[in-house]
């Protein structure tokens, strides 16, 4: 199969689809999201992030690059399979049985909607994150 540039955009023409559609996910692009704090049923002193979100054609998924400093959130009811993929920094994820596993910059994992625990950003963090809505 062909894949020139040339090839490549004579097929985005033919399928109604362009190069532009072709979305950067990465601090600074997108639309920056800052969650509201009564999104999480706690948060501890220091929590602060930031989305950057691309749009997405399926209601209730999200996507993006996101940004926090240390500090810890608990979400009782993940809301959506999140898979994330850290590019800087560390991060750890406790489930409410106090089970805990901790990620640093490559590492790629899900976390499964309804996921009962906490996400801690142990020091600033960098991720690119996809939400699937699937409940």
């Amino acid at each position: 199969m062909d894949s020139t540039p040339d090839t490549v955009s004579a097929r985005g023409a033919d399928s109604g689809t362009s190069i532009e559609q072709i979305q950067v996910l990465a601090p600074g692009s997108g639309t920056p999201v800052v969650p509201e704090v009564n999104d999480y049923a706690a948060v501890t002193e220091g929590w602060r992030e930031v989305e950057h979100r691309v749009r997405l054609s399926r209601e209730g998924s999200v996507a993006g690059a996101w940004e926090g400093e240390p500090g810890s959130v608990r979400l009782p009811d993940w809301p959506y399979d999140e898979v994330c993929v850290i590019q800087a920094g560390r991060v750890a994820i406790e489930d409410a049985a106090g089970g805990r596993r901790e990620f640093g910059p490559g590492a790629a994992f899900l976390v499964p909607a309804g996921f009962d625990g906490w996400w801690h950003t142990l020091e600033p963090t960098r991720k690119i994150f996809v939400g699937v809505a699937g409940r």
